[in-house]
């Protein structure tokens, strides 16, 4: 995250973390972002990686273009009807069309770590795309995101135009489209900032604040990274689903007498709200522990662990006896003991192992480096079993270097 702000993690949690915008120029900041992505990348990515929609999309003056405007057939052995035509993106990016190269965080490597370390930093879902925008050119009208964006320009110019949001912290069912009226309004008044990001400058926007964006006299290549935030409403959420799990709450409300009665509705909600209210004074620590579980699988569903060669992985299995490994980096478990077996539970599944792997197991998801000579509690031979199946689950992934 150093990367993207000209302050301290701690200033810029408390000072503008969801609650301001934060213009950082390149001259505050470490370096560059050629390192991410630069111009032969997105020709490379378009031309020859063979990328597919929806990881590509064409917009224009606020509109975004139909799918036939740039896919096409790809040919003998890639009869897939959602590919590239490079042609027709060459035709419609010089009739001022930007380009939107999306979900790069899955599909560039330099940006796959990148987004990983972000999620290390933040704590929250991060995805990253890339908008490429020729001269004088813009994609999109004045409008709001609802995930918070740190905007990384890569090359060229663009000047941004930011104003204070219409609708505070909006949530994903929330989007710009329901308040165009109040956005097109906001965007006669003076703005919050008027600027222009060069080569290596960086702007954080909260989700919510209105923003539009476009290119001067040469082409612009900007990242956008967006964080997808935990909000007080997901914890309710899932605390809410926690009722789920006793019948009084699962059971079938009294017949109504009148089902449009305002009145009766709301002395119904009071009555189940206050039911709800002595559930959680009465088993409040059960309550938060099932509410934390399901909000630890809600990240994991949304994060990606780092990727897993498979050759390279089997050809470690080969060497178990030898290799040095280490817990794969983002991969979310839970630990636990039952009995004298441990538990180890995985976003896709559940392993188990004998007690006698329990100091083990427990080094590796503390992050601890190991070969099979010096895996705690376990003698070369076990240590060898345990490190070819770990290897062999993707949960332990090899060490070089």
């Amino acid at each position: 995250m150093s990367r993207c702000i000209a302050t301290d993690p701690q200033t810029f949690a408390t000072r503008y973390w969801g609650t301001r915008p934060l213009l950082s120029p390149a001259s505050a900041l470490p370096r560059d972002f050629g390192d991410l992505l630069s111009p032969e990348t997105v020709d490379e990515l378009i031309a020859e990686r063979g990328v597919r929609a929806p990881f590509i999309r064409l917009a224009k003056e606020g509109d975004v273009l139909a799918k036939d405007c740039y896919l096409g057939p790809a040919g003998f052995g890639a009869e897939m009807p959602d590919q590239i035509d490079s042609g027709k993106v060459v035709t419609q990016f010089a009739s001022g069309a930007t380009i939107v190269l999306q979900g790069l965080h899955r599909l560039w490597p330099p940006l796959i770590d990148f987004a990983r370390r972000m999620v290390d930093d933040l704590g929250h879902p991060v995805q990253a795309n890339a908008y490429i925008t020729p001269p004088t050119n813009r994609g999109f009208d004045p409008h709001y995101d609802v995930h918070d964006v740190f905007v990384l320009q890569v090359s060229g110019q663009k000047r941004w135009i930011v104003h204070a949001p219409v609708h505070h912290h909006p949530l994903p069912s929330q989007p710009w489209t329901q308040h165009r009226g109040a956005i097109a309004a906001r965007a006669t008044e003076e703005p919050v900032i008027d600027t222009v990001l060069s080569e290596g400058d960086a702007l954080y926007l909260p989700r919510g604040w209105v923003h539009s964006a476009q290119a001067l006299d040469t082409t612009s290549i900007h990242l956008t990274i967006g964080v997808s935030p935990l909000t007080g409403v997901d914890v309710a959420r899932a605390v809410v689903d926690q009722f789920s799990a006793d019948e009084a709450f699962r059971k079938s409300l009294p017949p109504s007498g009148d089902p449009v009665d305002r009145d009766e509705i709301i002395a119904t909600v009071t009555k189940v709200m206050a039911e709800m209210v002595d559930a959680l004074r009465d088993d409040s620590a059960a309550i938060s522990a099932g509410t934390a579980d399901q909000l630890v699988r809600r990240h994991a569903e949304r994060t990606r662990p780092v990727p897993v060669p498979p050759l390279a992985t089997l050809e470690a299995v080969e060497r178990a006896d030898t290799v040095t490994v280490q817990w794969r980096h983002g991969l979310v478990a839970a630990l636990e003991r039952a009995g004298e077996r441990v538990v180890l539970r995985l976003p896709d599944k559940v392993m188990t192992f004998p007690d006698s792997c329990a100091d083990a197991v427990t080094a590796l998801h503390h992050g601890q480096v190991v070969d099979a000579h010096s895996v705690p509690g376990l003698d070369h031979a076990d240590a060898t079993v345990l490190i070819r199946r770990l290897l062999r689950e993707a949960v332990v992934v090899p060490v070089h270097g």
